[in-house]
């Protein structure tokens, strides 16, 4: 999942157990949506992105800083991951409140497009929940 820094998810998606977390960041950023604007759709990627230690990789750095994305990620063996805390809390609590959705816990579902559309379903019931309390 990849979220803004209020914790409304951006975009979701579900991957294969056991595999790398870099691996699963091109394609989230990528199904980030286009802003609509009265001038015409405007370029949807964030300011910048932070993660933990799992994306320290110097191709995936390079790929995002090509999209005009600024890099905090934090690197292996030279930085340490408590500067990254008051950020990560923002992914975790989001995460949470999508697993908060009791048929997302365990995965019933044989097919990973079912999975994948109730989570979709609870990304869209957060936004909502999200979006409305700050109108309020």
């Amino acid at each position: 999942m990849l979220s803004d820094r209020a914790g409304v998810p951006l975009s979701v998606a579900v991957s294969a157990a056991n595999t790398n977390d870099a691996d699963a960041l091109k394609p989230l950023i990528r199904a980030i949506p286009a802003i609509k604007f009265r001038r015409g759709l405007v370029g949807a990627n964030p300011a910048k992105l932070h993660a933990d230690k799992a994306y320290d990789h110097a191709e995936l750095r390079t790929w995002v800083r090509d999209r005009g994305i600024t890099v905090r990620i934090a690197r292996k063996g030279i930085e340490t991951s408590k500067k990254l805390g008051k950020h990560r809390w923002v992914i975790e609590r989001s995460i949470a409140w999508l697993f908060g959705y009791r048929r997302l816990t365990i995965r019933y579902e044989r097919y990973a497009n079912h999975f994948s559309a109730f989570l979709a379903l609870a990304a869209a019931l957060t936004c909502y929940k999200k979006l409305r309390k700050e109108a309020t």
